[in-house]
């Protein structure tokens, strides 16, 4: 599932595409990825000029010239295309928007959405979600702040979007091998000089992965070099067995809330 360094990556790359750009055709060829009717949908998206491209946790968000909020999120499986029809991936797509002769494919949301919201809507949507990590508010006091009450395994922390925005099964893996912490270990026994790892290191992998363009498999148009470039640089998420790059035990994999979670039994601690 494509997390916050790779829905950041789109978002980027996005703005430079189609910021300003006018939707001038619309094709829905799964229904259920959108939460209103067909006419409804045309009606407030059709001739809209993207006014934005904003990122929230692991959600993009496309904000219309009319107000209107398209909420995206891709889920297990799902990625996106831009380019003229001859450059399609002969994959199939359940959503498009066209703009001229160019179009954004959304492909594989078969668990992923592309809603249509009220500015107001969408506000609620994403209201429960927590801090952005990268964010330049985002500083240690503050991090210290949330954990302070924090209970349950590091692992599972890490992924619950209330308690942070954005980390899921891959990164959170990453950040703890970074941060040389077992993922089983519980949050509440934590010594200051490991919550303060645990800081650095979200900063650290989160903005490593973002400059290299996350771990998405497909590339976002022909020609896109940036997409993808974390894939082959993990230190250790689905390299089990593999040697540690830090100590050269081999790393093991186990099941935590069921997650397949990766690390290194020697020098994770």
């Amino acid at each position: 599932m494509p997390e916050l360094p790779e829905m950041e990556t789109y978002k980027l790359l996005l703005q430079q595409k189609i910021l300003d750009q006018t939707i001038t055709d619309i094709v829905i060829n799964r229904k259920k990825s959108i939460n209103v009717s067909l006419e409804y949908f045309k009606d407030r998206v059709l001739h809209q000029k993207i006014k934005n491209v904003e990122r929230r946790g692991k959600y993009l968000i496309f904000r219309l010239q009319n107000g209107s909020c398209l909420l995206l999120h891709l889920m297990l499986g799902g990625w996106m295309f831009y380019g003229q029809a001859d450059n399609k991936p002969n994959r199939t797509v359940q959503v498009q928007l066209t703009f001229g002769d160019h179009h954004l494919y959304f492909i594989g949301l078969r668990l992923g959405y592309l809603h249509l919201l009220s500015a107001e809507k969408l506000k609620e949507e994403i209201q429960d979600i927590g801090p952005e990590p990268i964010d330049k508010n985002f500083s240690l006091d503050v991090f210290l702040e949330i954990i302070k009450n924090r209970r349950g395994t590091m692992k599972t922390t890490l992924l619950n979007q209330r308690f942070l925005a954005g980390i899921g099964n891959r990164y959170s893996d990453e950040i703890l091998w970074n941060a040389q912490l077992l993922p089983e270990r519980k949050m509440n026994g934590l010594k200051e000089g490991d919550k303060v790892r645990l800081y650095e290191s979200i900063k650290f992998i989160l903005e490593q992965a973002i400059q290299s363009g996350g771990y998405m498999d497909e590339p976002l148009f022909q020609g896109d070099s940036q997409t993808g470039g974390y894939k082959n640089k993990m230190y250790v998420h689905d390299q089990e067995r593999k040697p540690c790059k830090r100590c050269r035990s081999p790393i093991l994999k186990v099941e935590i809330s069921a997650r397949n979670t990766f690390y290194c039994g020697n020098c994770q601690h």
